[in-house]
C-alpha cells in the first residue's frame, strides 16, 4: 500500500443531561479506572521490521507527559504520515486504541500512531483556566513537542500529520486544528465540537476538518452544551461546547468557504462547504440515532451512552478523508 499523500487542496431535556453530564465529568469515558496499557507487540512482516506498540515519555514544562506509538510494519526509513489520537475524558491512550481499531485501519496505509495520555485522564480542550488545570495551553504545547519529537527523530512527516479524537479528546482535536493550522495536515473529531464561552476557541487558519456526531448523544448534544451541569467534586468543570454544526462553520469561514450542501445518506446526513481559497474541505457527518458512541467500533459503550452506529466505519472514513479520497462523494 503506497504511502499517504498530503492533502493540498484543500434539546435533550435538562434533567437527564445534568444526571449525564454528573456521571460523564469531563466529556465521555464513564467512572472505571482506564486500563492498563497493553504489553509491546510484535508481528514480522515481509520487510522485517515488526509492528510495534511502546510507551514513550516526554518532557514538556518540566512535567513527564507519556504516550504511545504504534509503528506499522512496512517502514522503509523515510518518515511516516502521523496520526495523533487524542482518548476521550476518563480514558486512556489504550481505551482510544481499542475504541477506534486505528492500529490496523492506518497500518494498511503505513502511518504512525500516536496516542498521548492526558493529564488526569482529560484534555485542556478549552482556552479558559481553571483551579484543577491553571494552564490552559499546557496540552497544546504537549502536542506541539510530541509532533517535533517524533520528526526529530526521523519517524514523522512534518507535512503529514494528522489529528483525531474522541468527545474531550475531539474537541482537543479540534484546538490544536484551530489553533495551530501550521501543526496539521488535517484534522477529525468524533463526538467533539468547539468550546464557547470563556473557554471559547477560534480557528486561525484554514485545515481540512471533519466533524461526526451522533444525532442523539445524551452526552455532548449535536445542538452542544453552552450551559453544561457541574462536574463531580474535584473534577475540572465540564467545558462548554458550541454545536456541531457551528463548530464546522467556525473551520469554513475562516478560509472563506462557499456555501454549505447537506446531503441525506443511509444512516446519516452529510453537509459539506466548498472550499475555499486554500482548498481546505470542511464537512460534517450527524448519524442517524447514534448516540455518544464511535460508529462503527466493536467497543461496547458505557450505559446511557446511546446506540452505535453501524451506517459507516469512523475510522476508515477519517482516514480516508486525510487522504482526500473521501467514499462519501
Amino acid at each position: 500500500m503506497p504511502l499517504l499523500l498530503p492533502r493540498t487542496s484543500r434539546p435533550w431535556y435538562g434533567a437527564l443531561l445534568l444526571a449525564l453530564a454528573l456521571a460523564f465529568t469531563a466529556g465521555c469515558g464513564g467512572s472505571d479506572e482506564p486500563s492498563p496499557p497493553s504489553p509491546p507487540s510484535a508481528s514480522p512482516s515481509a520487510s522485517g521490521h515488526p509492528a510495534s506498540d511502546t510507551r514513550e515519555q516526554l518532557s514538556v514544562d518540566g512535567t513527564t507527559r507519556t504516550y504511545l506509538l504504534h509503528r506499522p510494519t512496512a517502514r522503509t526509513g523515510a518518515p511516516q504520515p502521523l496520526v495523533i489520537a487524542f482518548h476521550g475524558s476518563g480514558e486512556s491512550a489504550t481505551g482510544m486504541r481499542e475504541r477506534t481499531g486505528l492500529d490496523s485501519a492506518a497500518g494498511a496505509r503505513n502511518m504512525l500512531i500516536a496516542y498521548p495520555e492526558g493529564l488526569q485522564h482529560a484534555w485542556g480542550a478549552g482556552a479558559a483556566a481553571t483551579k484543577e488545570r491553571p494552564d490552559p495551553d499546557a496540552d497544546v504545547r504537549f502536542t506541539e513537542a510530541l509532533v517535533r519529537e517524533l520528526v526529530r527523530t526521523g519517524k514523522a512527516d512534518p507535512k503529514r500529520v494528522y489529528a483525531v479524537g474522541f468527545s474531550n479528546g475531539g474537541s482537543m482535536a479540534l484546538r490544536v486544528a484551530a489553533q495551530r493550522p501550521g501543526l496539521v495536515a488535517g484534522a477529525a473529531s468524533v463526538a467533539g465540537q468547539l468550546p464557547t464561552g470563556a473557554a471559547r476557541v477560534r480557528p486561525t487558519g484554514a485545515v481540512p476538518v471533519l466533524l461526526v456526531h451522533g444525532a442523539d448523544d445524551p452526552v455532548r448534544p449535536v445542538g452542544g452544551l453552552p450551559h453544561p451541569g457541574p462536574a463531580r467534586p474535584g473534577a475540572a468543570p465540564i467545558t462548554p461546547t458550541m454545536s456541531s454544526l457551528a463548530s464546522a462553520e467556525a473551520f469554513a469561514a475562516v478560509d472563506g468557504a462557499g456555501a454549505a450542501v447537506k446531503q441525506s445518506r443511509t444512516g446519516y446526513d452529510r453537509t459539506v462547504w466548498s472550499p475555499g481559497p486554500s482548498g481546505a474541505g470542511v464537512e460534517l457527518l450527524v448519524m442517524h440515532g447514534a448516540g455518544h458512541t464511535w460508529p462503527g467500533t466493536s467497543a461496547t459503550p458505557p450505559a446511557g451512552f446511546g446506540k452505535v452506529s453501524t451506517a459507516l466505519d469512523a475510522t476508515a472514513t477519517i482516514l480516508a478523508f486525510f487522504a482526500g479520497t473521501s467514499p462519501l462523494s
